[in-house]
């Protein structure tokens, strides 16, 4: 998918103006393909977070007997990605769902997959052409739900959670330690009236913040306003279930690949893949193993495959992607 990676608005946050047309750009393409291309012919590769289409046409375009598989849970960025992938005709199918629901009630019709691919980074288009409040440059509604069918906005949580509750969500899903200032702010302020706009909420988050962090590198902004949209979308929650009945589904030799651009998200995979990949389950505390435990998966990247400089020279917000693999070695 194109990607701005979460965490991006502190470089659009001082960068300037909005693009008109955004420029795509598949994040870690190359190590994408390196680590997840098909290893024989008619494979079917499953692209959990399809957005408009970016790592999905590369893998369609190079390998002609490839099926794949794209989910999105926004049915706007799903057409987007209908259009852009049109060429491949029956070669590509689309669902519009959260890849969660998909993989817990995975369809009969299709085969099992040989490769998914989650890339869980937010694309350009939310931020710069869907409207919906996902970046406080541009004076938006507070909504920020990639899901149609989502009951709570984010100006829902802004303007009626009680203030200890936006305080923990801000600390937890943001990692900002001025949490607690910036919720009582935003209490304060809504008792004057609803917070609607992204703008209302940033210039309260701002004037909430010392001068010297209203001033540094990253936009005050920034993890409040991430912390809220996965907050909205139950992004953590997803993953986490994701994953697990993914691995489910997958075949035996096939590969899982993981884009995240965060250190919530990219700790919930680390934790999956490594004990996905323990040969036994026992407490630590026991000395003779009788789980009768085995290896479900075998970690391909010891470390994490971050980008090059090229790659963050030519699109700065790719700094914070990492991708992490692995292969399923039996059914749990």
């Amino acid at each position: 998918m194109t990607r701005t990676g979460k965490g991006a608005e502190a470089e659009e946050g001082r960068a300037g103006g909005a693009t008109a047309d955004p420029v795509h750009f598949p994040v870690l393409r190359d190590e994408v393909v390196l680590h997840l291309k098909p290893r024989g012919r008619r494979e079917l590769m499953i692209d959990s977070t399809v957005g408009e289409g970016g790592h999905a046409e590369i893998f369609l375009r190079r390998y002609s007997s490839l099926r794949l598989v794209g989910l999105d849970a926004d049915p706007v960025i799903l057409g987007v990605a209908r259009q852009h992938l049109s060429a491949y005709g029956e070669r590509v199918r689309f669902y519009n769902t959260w890849f969660n629901l998909f993989f817990k009630d995975y369809p009969t019709e299709l085969d099992r997959p040989d490769t998914i691919l989650f890339d869980l980074g937010i694309s350009n288009f939310h931020f710069e052409l869907s409207g919906r409040g996902f970046s406080f440059r541009k004076d938006e509604p507070l909504d920020m739900r990639l899901g149609e069918e989502l009951e709570t906005s984010a100006a829902d949580i802004v303007n009626d959670y009680p203030e200890s509750a936006l305080a923990g969500i801000i600390f937890e899903y943001g990692e900002e330690r001025l949490s607690r200032s910036i919720a009582r702010a935003i209490v304060n302020a809504r008792e004057r009236g609803r917070i609607e706009t992204t703008r209302e909420l940033a210039e309260i988050i701002a004037r909430a913040v010392p001068p010297s962090y209203r001033n540094a590198r990253i936009h005050p902004a920034t993890r409040s306003f991430q912390a809220i949209r996965i907050a909205v979308n139950g992004e953590l929650m997803r993953l986490e279930a994701g994953l697990s009945s993914a691995l489910r589904v997958l075949k035996v030799d096939g590969r899982i690949g993981v884009i995240s651009f965060h250190s919530l998200e990219d700790r919930i995979v680390k934790r999956f893949f490594r004990d996905k990949n323990k040969s036994c389950t026992c407490p630590p505390e026991q000395p003779i193993c009788n789980c009768g435990g085995r290896r479900i998966l075998e970690i391909v990247t010891k470390k994490p495959i971050i980008p090059g400089e090229k790659e963050r020279s030519v699109n700065p917000p790719s700094r914070s992607a990492k991708l992490r693999v692995a292969v399923k070695l039996a059914e749990e």
